[in-house]
């Protein structure tokens, strides 16, 4: 069995304790590669590594940079293929899904970043008849990235991109569920000879070389995707150290669909952020609000075309949903269909694993779900499920849906349908959400701001907003 290995200073190294943890395949159910079980004394060696080329790195011109950038884009697209099957074989995820949405995002994030650097100004400010101040924005150091499981290679580049663009040296570490990829990026690494120590790669668990990233003095910043309990930890190592935070956690998405709304397209589209990735996508939809206009239309329709939805392992061309990423994972999404039952909700499709033939007879399957007939306040409606199961709720008013709307802890994204402007402008301007989508969903633009309110988290990602996080102002005043 393959052993993945890390990669600190140019160099695949195996973990110093030489303990390994099995890499499980969603679609089987079985291990197929061993992973490293990083410890303290490996992120150590990672960050001695980053601190070492943080000068050389730091002191080449942005042009510099962004063109070994643009060769580690250019080397993953290269090897297309090959990630696109590493992707979804250790996610679940339908390889088309893999394809089309998180090997080409990865390539492209590089690309921004290699490119958006150049283009990133700071600024002046004059003090007529005194002086002159201007602002430098100078990079950190060594920061920490961490990444999530449900977009691996997606959300990995997505940290890494703007924080080597500015001049910074990175010790990341990829989620343990689904390593693969990062392990991919570090093969192009070393087949484009990447400036050793710029980027280096510790796998293992959270607690353990995770947490070692974090509570590390000389990891000037910690950017983090994933659950928001795992986020209160980190805040709470991290801001006694006055350490520079990202934390984009977790989601429990309205999706408000109001009657005159293009029915066909909103249908289409609610098919997508329902299921989209299996549901594990923070941005999904999972709470669909409809008001009573077109609800028992929106019911039959939806419930009718979710029965029919295919969910086959990840190759099957045909596949719509794949496996969910592990089987505890799979056994959380259950109980919380179980619990909905308990709740008083009634299941319209799904609820159930799922069992295909072998060689998937072991694998981690579930039948996309809808529920109806929960209160708007249930755990059901308030906690963050991620996967295939969402509730729907009929509503009458503007202001009865955005009181629903805006009940949760949670406040990342949002979706509206209506045809109407000045509905659509006011109700985006009072849900809580740090992203607003109108008549659309998942439409990204890397330049914007992404991130979320409340429990979603701290700081934004993307265009300046990642670059002004991976660097410090610093003011300079000049008299005349």
């Amino acid at each position: 069995m393959e052993k993945i290995q890390n990669y600190i200073n140019g160099k695949f190294v195996a973990p110093k304790a030489g303990n390994y943890f099995d890499n499980i395949e969603p679609s089987k159910g079985v291990a197929y590669s061993l992973i490293p079980d990083s410890q303290t004394e490996d992120v150590e060696a990672a960050i001695a590594a980053a601190q070492a080329a943080f000068p050389s790195w730091s002191g080449l011109s942005i042009e510099e940079r962004g063109d070994w950038m643009m060769k580690l884009s250019e080397g993953i697209a290269a090897r297309m293929t090959e990630f696109v099957e590493a992707e979804s074989r250790d996610n679940g995820k339908p390889i088309k899904l893999a394809e089309h949405v998180d090997i080409p995002r990865a390539i492209s994030n590089f690309k921004f970043f290699a490119t958006g650097v150049q283009h990133y100004a700071s600024e002046s400010h004059e003090m007529v008849g005194v002086g002159i101040n201007y602002t430098l924005r100078k990079p950190l150091g060594v920061v920490g990235c961490i990444s999530p499981w449900n977009l691996p290679l997606y959300l990995f580049s997505w940290k890494i991109a703007p924080a080597m663009a500015t001049g910074n040296c990175v010790v990341a570490k990829p989620s343990e569920v689904t390593p693969y990829t990062a392990y991919l990026l570090c093969k192009v690494m070393e087949d484009i000879n990447f400036p050793k120590g710029v980027l280096n790669i510790v796998h293992g668990y959270g607690h353990t070389a995770g947490d070692a990233i974090v509570r590390h003095e000389l990891t000037k910043a910690i950017s983090f995707t994933g659950g928001t309990t795992t986020g209160q930890t980190i805040a709470k190592i991290a801001a006694p150290m006055f350490k520079k935070l990202s934390l984009e956690l977790g989601g429990k998405n309205p999706n408000i669909i109001f009657d005159d709304c293009d029915f066909d397209e909103m249908l289409s589209t609610t098919i997508r952020s329902s299921f989209a990735n299996q549901g594990q996508i923070c941005l999904c939809g999972s709470r669909i609000f409809v008001q009573k206009g077109i609800y028992d239309r929106f019911k039959t329709e939806f419930v009718a075309k979710i029965k029919n939805a295919k969910v086959s392992y990840p190759t099957d061309p045909k596949a719509q949903l794949g496996a969910v990423v592990s089987k505890s994972h799979m056994e959380k999404v259950l109980s919380y269909i179980e619990l909905a039952k308990d709740e008083g909700g009634t299941i319209l499709a799904g609820g159930h694993q799922v069992k295909l033939e072998a060689p998937y007879d072991q694998g981690f399957y579930i039948a996309p779900t809808i529920i109806e007939g929960l209160k708007f306040d249930c755990r059901t409606n308030q906690e963050e499920i991620f996967g295939p199961v969402v509730t729907i709720t009929p509503f009458e008013t503007e202001e009865e849906v955005l009181m629903m709307a805006n009940s949760t802890q949670y406040g990342l994204s949002a979706t509206i349908w209506t045809n109407d402007l000045k509905r659509a402008h006011r109700m985006a301007n009072d849900i809580e959400a740090g992203i607003v989508w109108i008549n659309a969903w998942l439409v990204r633009d890397l330049r914007t701001p992404f991130g979320g309110t409340k429990s979603s988290g701290v700081g934004r990602e993307g265009g300046w907003e990642a670059m002004k996080f991976f660097t410090e102002p610093k003011n300079v005043f000049v008299k005349y």
